[in-house]
Parts: C-alpha cells; sequence; structure tokens
C-alpha cells in the first residue's frame, strides 16, 4: 500500500469532526504506518442555517454534495458522513465502502427543569419534572424540531402539541431551549450528544460542555419514535475501484450494521423520498436475519414490519417500502 497520505473529507461542525477523529484514530490503530489527515470541506447545508427543513427550503444532499466533488476531483480519499445525511443514490464514480458499528439509535427528549427555572417564570421560561416522556407533556406544549420524521410521530403520538422550527447545532439548540420561552422542548439524537461527550445523569439531567444550566433529558422508546434512515451510523463515501481505499474500508465496516442500514436505505429509496421525508424505519440484525420496523406519513398513517435474511437486506427494504406506498 502506497505511503501517500490518505485525507480523510468531513465537514466542520462539532459532531462531524468528532465522528472523523474517531474513524482516523480507527484507521491509524489499524494501518500504524501510514498518514491519516482531515480535511474540513464547507457544505451547502452549513452554509444555510437560518433555511427551513420542515418547509423543504434545502436542496437534495445538502450536507454531503461539496464533500462528494472533493472526492471526485481527488482532493479528499473517502468521506466521514452522519449516514443519515448520506443521499440515497450517490454520484456515478462513488459509493459507500463502509459503515461503522452503529451506536444507539434512540431520540432524547430535552427540556427544561422546573425547579431551575421556578423564578424565571415571569419570564415565560416553564420547566418540568425529571423522567418525562413525551406522553407527559402538558396540554399544547411546544417541542423545537426541525425534523419531518419526528414532528409527524410526535403529532401522531400527542394531536395537541405544537411543533416548531429549530436549527443550530446541538449546542445551540440547548441553548436557545434555555433562553426562549416559545419552546418547551426539543428532540435530539442520542447517538450525537453521545458522541460529542455529553452524558444522561441518573437524576436526569444532561451534562458536559456548553449545556445551560437546569435541562433534563429522557430518553425516548423506539417505539414511540423511530429513528430516520441510517440514524446512529457513520457511513465512508468512497470512490469506486479505488483498491487502496478498499483495504482501509475493510478495516472500518461492520457488516451487520451495513446490511441493516442497506435495507433501510433501500426502505427510503422506494418510498421515493429523501432526508427530509416524512418516514422513518429501523432494522436489527438477529443472529443470520434482519427486523425491520418502518412508518411512513407520505400518504396518510402507515406502519409496519418484516424480517428476511440478512444477506437480503436490500430486499427486505423494498418489501417494506412497497407495503408503506
Amino acid at each position: 500500500m502506497s505511503d501517500k497520505p490518505i485525507i480523510i473529507g468531513t465537514r466542520g461542525s462539532a459532531l462531524a469532526l468528532a465522528q472523523s477523529n474517531m474513524i482516523a484514530a480507527q484507521c491509524r490503530a489499524a494501518f500504524p504506518k501510514l498518514t491519516f489527515e482531515l480535511k474540513i470541506i464547507k457544505t451547502t447545508g452549513d452554509k444555510l442555517q437560518t433555511a427551513s427543513m420542515a418547509q423543504g427550503e434545502l436542496p437534495k444532499g445538502l450536507f454531503t454534495k461539496e464533500l462528494e466533488v472533493a472526492l471526485l476531483d481527488g482532493r479528499v480519499d473517502l468521506c466521514v458522513h452522519s449516514l443519515k445525511d448520506l443521499p440515497t443514490e450517490l454520484p456515478e464514480g462513488l459509493m459507500l465502502g463502509a459503515v461503522s458499528k452503529r451506536v444507539d439509535v434512540r431520540d432524547v427528549l430535552i427540556y427544561r427543569d422546573a425547579t431551575h427555572f421556578k423564578d424565571a417564570a415571569k419570564s415565560g421560561l416553564r420547566g418540568f419534572g425529571p423522567h418525562l416522556s413525551a406522553k407527559d407533556l402538558p396540554q399544547g406544549a411546544v417541542v423545537a424540531t426541525s425534523s419531518t420524521r419526528r414532528r409527524a410521530q410526535l403529532l401522531a403520538m400527542r394531536p395537541d402539541l405544537k411543533a416548531i422550527e429549530i436549527r443550530g447545532n446541538v449546542a445551540t439548540r440547548m441553548q436557545k431551549l434555555a433562553a426562549q420561552p416559545e419552546m418547551d422542548a426539543t428532540i435530539l439524537a442520542f447517538a450525537g450528544l453521545t458522541r460529542l461527550g455529553y452524558q444522561l445523569t441518573p437524576d436526569g439531567r444532561i451534562a458536559g460542555k456548553d449545556v445551560p444550566a437546569g435541562l433534563f433529558a429522557s430518553i425516548m422508546d423506539v417505539d414511540s419514535m423511530l429513528p430516520c434512515v441510517g440514524q446512529a451510523a457513520i457511513g465512508i463515501e468512497t470512490r469506486t475501484n479505488d483498491e487502496r481505499i478498499e483495504k482501509v474500508c475493510a478495516s472500518l465496516n461492520d457488516y451487520p450494521s451495513f446490511q441493516c442500514v442497506t435495507a433501510e436505505r433501500a426502505f427510503l429509496a422506494g418510498m421515493g423520498g429523501g432526508c427530509l421525508a416524512p418516514v422513518a424505519s429501523y432494522a436489527e440484525a438477529v443472529g443470520d436475519q434482519i427486523q425491520m420496523r418502518a412508518v411512513s406519513f407520505m400518504h396518510g398513517y402507515k406502519r409496519t414490519e418484516a424480517k428476511r435474511s440478512i444477506k437480503e437486506a436490500a430486499e427486505l427494504g423494498a418489501d417494506i417500502a412497497t407495503k408503506l406506498k
């Protein structure tokens, strides 16, 4: 294998860098004689921080296009993505080369602590007790989320709730929640929180750098909030027929995770939607099979589940899409 440095393309957000540094560390451990360097590429999504996801204002591939251009023209050798951001249709000449071992796919409901904000009541900031679920939120509570998938499932569970838009990174969203009375709670991915070093404490709080005082966090169960396609998985995008990088990918890839996200991505492709579509799915490897649950709000509310051989991941996703169309 050539000793030329291998350049890893990444976004510059805190989460993207945390994930890319994790992948780089795995690469260095597997290939100690090689040099791996990060190259930050600014994407359209990074530049459009005020655009609305729910209103469909953001273009396809908003967090990946510029990285893919850099990959195709040789400025980088592989790209690290939050797999949920990677479109199911990749440009000619590119492929999903590996998927790292998937972590916890659940979402987290974050809200204010009533005891901490009791003196701020006159400002309209209200809080609640620990270990609150979405079902326990008061009538008409306002939940901030930019995800159509979360919004649809939340309102299916609690039609009385109100969902509003929120943008920004994890720390920014928590700061907005702590300061803005027009929202009562927000929802974030557990995997993103943990990769950024945040912790959920036994007494229901969230701890870590830049966490505003007085926030509680409750993990949401998968049955009430199915994750988006590819959530909690890191995808490695590469050029096709690049033997050098294929060897690197072989050391990074977790086969069960790869097959599970393959099923989910086949489902999303079959539904004809992108990452902004109001659909959700979760595939789990159980022995030599994959079992998968999915929900769609594209044409009314539909939900189903099925299982197939782990070798038939793409077929499973396509079958489920057919049932939910």
